[in-house]
């Protein structure tokens, strides 16, 4: 009777194990593509980003003033944030029109349930000032985050990835980036 015991006991540590794994695998999924690329602040970042992704042979495009009918069709959206005033001139938005396009499309990436990325690679440039209220709201609306380490020397981006469990990888160099951005899509 005791190894019958035994035998059920170790059999129901393999099968909570086995689950474990499971749970543990299906939370590391791979995110969908087609990727729409977009900036947070018009920074010039977004393009180097889409070059990341190009490296990485993944299927995404780049729309810079991004809207909620561009997720029409998309998997997952990459956001760069980073506040550029020569990149808002050009766009020929102000930073309230850019943050208000930001926001609505968050929420409509949200709404549709498609994961959000942020992307930071501008270091130190496209941190403090106009630009943290860009990185925040990415942040706080990113399941997944890939950051230059610069731009994370205060913890801004760690600390935003741990109070909401998202996951986010540190490098030391903007080439550094695109593997760990292609690793989120591999399965």
């Amino acid at each position: 009777m005791k190894k019958i015991l035994g035998s059920l006991v170790i059999l129901t540590g393999l099968v909570l194990c086995g689950l474990a794994v499971s749970a543990q695998e299906e939370s590391k999924s791979a995110l969908e593509q087609p990727i729409l690329i977009t900036s947070a602040g018009q920074s010039a970042d977004v393009k180097l980003v889409g070059m990341l992704a190009k490296q990485q042979k993944l299927d995404a495009k780049i729309v810079e003033m991004a809207k909620p009918a561009d997720l029409e069709g998309i998997k997952t959206l990459i956001i760069v944030p980073g506040f550029s005033s020569k990149g808002l001139g050009a766009a020929g938005v102000s930073q309230k029109d850019e943050m208000d396009r930001v926001v609505a499309l968050l929420k409509a990436a949200t709404d549709k349930k498609v994961p959000v990325v942020t992307v930071h690679i501008g270091g130190t440039a496209r941190r403090g000032g106009q630009s943290d209220d860009f990185c925040k709201a990415s942040a706080d609306a990113s399941g997944h985050m890939v950051v230059v380490a610069q731009g994370d020397e205060d913890k801004f981006f760690t600390n935003i990835a741990t109070a909401k469990k998202a996951s986010i990888t540190v490098v030391t160099k903007i080439a550094e980036a695109g593997a760990p951005l292609g690793e989120l899509f591999k399965k």
